[in-house]
């Protein structure tokens, strides 16, 4: 018993709280892209169908609506449990930081709850609000989702560009100004970047689910619509998404040149620095294996000065203060996992783009049916991949040059027993979130008593409580 007890106090940790961490964000930022995006494709189409007398488009906004409502209703469960991880896992941050680290998260707060009131309000009311009233509830969503991820990035932007707050010699906060703490330097790019990539996975994650069900054999104009619109939704942003990262990177070359040096798995500083694909760093800081592109690295950093840009490698650096040979390789590697994937989304854009430029109508073939049923898939891993090369490659600081992240962790050894519970709770409720947007959709397509054109038809007060479901047609999703 001694024995299993002295076992248990040697943990270390810091692995496991930053285990935990990475669990709970990875399982959360799922859920974001929907929260901030399908809101916009919603009344997209619910815009087409009052201004066109579409059924299928209103059908499939009241739908969405629903489908948004769970999903939610799920990212606020998970979004809750991730922010009590704040003081339970990195009480040493929060006690030193939490004045300034805490004031994106009082907006963020402030826009979630006004957006919970409106998605209320846009589900409620359909058949009971005139068809332009009840669309303009929607509108605050949309703005309401898009503040609240802005807000939550700024404070991630801030541990990376810590600014807005006056030290002391100690390195205690004596004075905090809130604007100079929400608008930081990493704050525009980073944000950019989240919003935009919210769109991009919401609309192929949607527009995939509509792709299934054509390859099924549902080609009727209803999975069409679910079809296009998310579809060209994210094939829109998608190259303006490419500039916003490829500015990003540029900001990181210029201000956070050890990220940058592994990212580009620069072990030396130099010039003419090779933009390397796969490959890895080993312990004696050479780099193996991957294909070289000369010079393309120093190009991508500064075009001004093109192949001759120096490029600072992780040796100007003192060793405790860049990230571990394994965490340059994961850095290097979810770059390269980003880049190819985003490339490989844009270049199915430009498929579907090129179809409507010259067809005037969405790619047929079931080649591209099924290409398109994996964008969802993808974009999860791209945003995923993303995410990693932003926190992974911040190490060791979890405030950038200010604190590390083992100055910041808790020191109790029993996180390893809350990490296992997380991931069970967080099974279950991924199991559970499945199963109750599976059952909705086969009660859709199994639900033959509809009328079309019922959305915004009117009702007398004994349907004020009735399910809106039981006019809806066979076939959709």
């Amino acid at each position: 018993m001694t024995a299993a007890l002295d076992l248990v106090a040697a943990i270390d940790p810091v692995p496991w709280a930053r285990a935990q961490m990475a669990f709970t964000l990875a399982v959360h930022i799922i859920l974001v892209p929907l929260g901030v995006s399908w809101a916009a494709m919603a009344l997209i189409a619910n815009y087409r169908g009052i201004k066109k007398d579409d059924a299928d488009a209103l059908l499939l906004a009241e739908r969405w609506s629903k489908y948004m409502a769970v999903t939610f209703a799920v990212g606020a469960v998970t979004g809750t449990m991730l922010s009590f991880q704040f003081g339970l896992l990195w009480p040493e941050f929060m006690g030193q930081w939490g004045e300034a680290f805490g004031i994106p998260f009082a907006f963020e707060g402030l826009f979630f709850f006004t957006e919970a009131i409106f998605v209320a309000i846009y589900i409620f009311g359909w058949r009971r609000l005139s068809p332009w009233a009840h669309f303009w509830t929607g509108v605050p969503i949309v703005f309401t989702g898009v503040l609240g991820s802005a807000a939550v990035v700024s404070a991630n932007a801030w541990m990376n560009s810590p600014e807005g707050v006056t030290l002391d010699a100690a390195g205690n906060i004596v004075e905090v100004d809130p604007l100079g703490v929400i608008f930081n330097d990493a704050f525009p790019l980073m944000a950019a970047h989240m919003i935009l990539a919210a769109y991009i996975v919401g609309g192929f994650l949607v527009a995939s689910v509509y792709a299934v069900g054509m390859l099924r054999g549902r080609r009727d104009r209803y999975h069409r619509l679910g079809l296009i619109i998310p579809f060209t939704v994210a094939a829109i942003v998608l190259p303006f998404q490419m500039g916003v990262g490829d500015s990003l990177a540029r900001w990181v070359y210029n201000n956070q040149p050890m990220k940058f040096a592994a990212i580009e798995l620069v072990p030396e500083t130099a010039s003419d620095v090779p933009e390397t694909i796969l490959g890895r760093l080993n312990d004696d800081g050479t780099v193996t294996g991957g294909i070289e592109i000369p010079g393309l690295a120093s190009w991508l950093s500064d075009p001004s000065t093109g192949t001759s840009t120096v490029v600072q490698g992780l040796d100007s650096f003192p060793p405790d203060a860049i990230p571990t040979v394994r965490e340059v390789n994961t850095v290097h590697l979810a770059w390269d996992v980003m880049v190819g994937l985003g490339s490989l989304l844009f270049l199915i854009a430009l498929w579907w783009g090129g179809t409507w430029l010259f067809r005037r109508d969405m790619p047929q073939s079931k080649l591209f049916l099924w290409v398109a049923s994996t964008c969802g898939v993808l974009a999860v891993i791209t945003m995923e991949a993303g995410w990693v090369v932003s926190e992974v490659g911040r190490q060791p600081w979890i405030v950038y040059e200010l604190m590390t992240v083992e100055d910041a962790a808790t020191e109790n050894t029993g996180v390893w027993i809350t990490f296992l519970v997380f991931v069970a709770v967080y099974a279950a409720l991924a199991t559970a979130t499945i199963y109750v947007l599976r059952r909705m959709s086969r009660r859709f397509r199994e639900d033959s008593s509809a009328d079309h054109a019922t959305p915004y038809a009117p009702t007398d007060d004994s349907d004020i409580g009735s399910d809106v479901d039981d006019k809806t047609p066979v076939g959709a999703p």
